[in-house]
């Protein structure tokens, strides 16, 4: 058995008026940036604000009457949670969901929130999957796999149905890669309605399971990833031959290109997205030349990232960009040295965040003193015409960070 068009327009009727078709719209900066025509798909306005909700709403109401009394399981570090319990939750089916311990404290509110029974097992998927599987089957419960199971694909492939419809001329769609559920569904919607589109995926370089698969290749898996959504150590046995027979390419990026996009996406489209979200947008700036005038389907899958990794990765983004510096300035240890320096700071139109005035810890000779100052700056050509002003009053400064 293998998945075709006709089952995933089969679940487009299905999904009709119980998951919002979100739209997909062209980016005019993000194309200029990476010279490329690009158009998202806002999957992260879904009520769930994750693109799962299909797939598991797809498999759910495809479910005996039988399977719906005993209830479902499913295991996820979040976003198939999310999707199965809210969606259980509406057809008045028992949900019970096994995360990892590390799962993200605001994916875990939610699904909670969407009344299902939420148990926290093992420091890793691998072994949450492990005790969800055998919890499962002693109490007969159905198992809702979040990528290796064709219903669940189905539902995914469905985005690719929307984009299609919106954007015709589109060339090429890139796609987060996990478990491998949302390309094989989306690449067989798509290139159905257009054979010659190019469909690539995106892993992550801590978690290349999909890559290796495709390339025959034996990267490790890391321990962790701020892509948690796509955080699979193994592909689907279901998927993987799809995405070799339907996949144009797989491509890697980093955390640091994760986290460019993650803040280009909230800077330029004021949309906050996941790890997971943001691939797509990584792949076009760490692989530009691959994309060069092309017209290309982004899917931003997800929104659920923690308030608190939001703002450091917003607050590295800006150390990235030199707008936001730490300045550290060898002065003489003497009355007005500090007023001097921040008087010049703000002549320039720097706005000092932080500062300290070190004595102690410093390897200057006693009459001297550091001053670190962090400062919110307009860019690094604003950085140098500091250390210019510095330099021009007799002051050793550097940046530091």
């Amino acid at each position: 058995m293998s998945l075709t068009a006709e089952a995933i327009h089969a679940a487009a009727a299905r999904l009709a008026d119980h998951v919002l078709r979100t739209p997909c719209v062209p980016s005019r900066t993000l194309s200029e940036i990476c010279g490329c025509e690009i158009f998202l798909k806002f999957e992260n306005l879904q009520f769930t604000a994750s693109f799962k909700e299909r797939g598991a709403l797809n498999k759910l109401v495809q479910l005996s009457a039988v399977e719906r009394a005993r209830g479902v399981l499913a295991v996820s570090a979040g976003n198939h949670a999310q999707g199965v319990a809210y969606h259980a939750q509406r057809l008045g089916i028992p949900a019970t969901i096994v995360m990892p311990r590390f799962a993200p404290a605001v994916k875990v509110d939610n699904t909670r929130r969407f009344g299902a029974t939420v148990m926290l097992e093992g420091d890793t998927f691998d072994d949450a999957r492990t005790f969800g599987l055998d919890f499962a089957e002693k109490q007969g419960l159905t198992v809702v796999h979040p990528y290796d199971d064709l219903a669940v694909a189905a539902g995914q492939g469905t985005i690719g149905l929307e984009m299609l419809a919106e954007c015709p001329d589109l060339d090429t769609l890139v796609v987060p890669v996990g478990g491998g559920g949302l390309i094989s569904g989306v690449a067989t919607a798509a290139r159905a309605l257009a054979p010659a589109l190019q469909v690539f995926g995106v892993q992550t370089e801590r978690f290349p399971a999909a890559w290796n698969a495709f390339h025959g290749e034996q990267a490790p898996c890391a321990q962790a990833t701020i892509a948690d959504g796509i955080g699979v150590r193994q592909p689907g046995a279901l998927t993987v031959p799809l995405i070799r027979e339907r996949v144009h390419d797989l491509l890697l990026v980093g955390e640091d290109d994760l986290e460019r996009a993650i803040v280009m996406l909230l800077e330029i489209e004021k949309t906050v997205v996941e790890g997971a979200g943001a691939a797509g947008l990584a792949a076009l700036l760490r692989h530009r030349e691959r994309f060069a005038g092309r017209r290309v389907g982004l899917i931003l899958s997800g929104g659920n990232i923690e308030p608190l990794l939001l703002a450091e990765i917003i607050r590295r983004g800006m150390v990235r960009s030199g707008r936001l510096a730490r300045l550290r300035f060898d002065v003489r240890d003497v009355p007005g040295a500090l007023a001097d320096v921040a008087a010049m700071l703000g002549k320039l139109g720097a706005n000092i965040a932080e500062v300290q005035h070190q004595r102690a810890f410093s390897s200057l000779s006693v009459e001297r003193a550091h001053i670190e100052v962090v400062a919110h700056t307009r860019g690094l050509a604003h950085i140098d015409e500091i250390l210019a002003a510095a330099a021009a009053m007799g002051y050793r400064a550097e940046l530091t960070g």
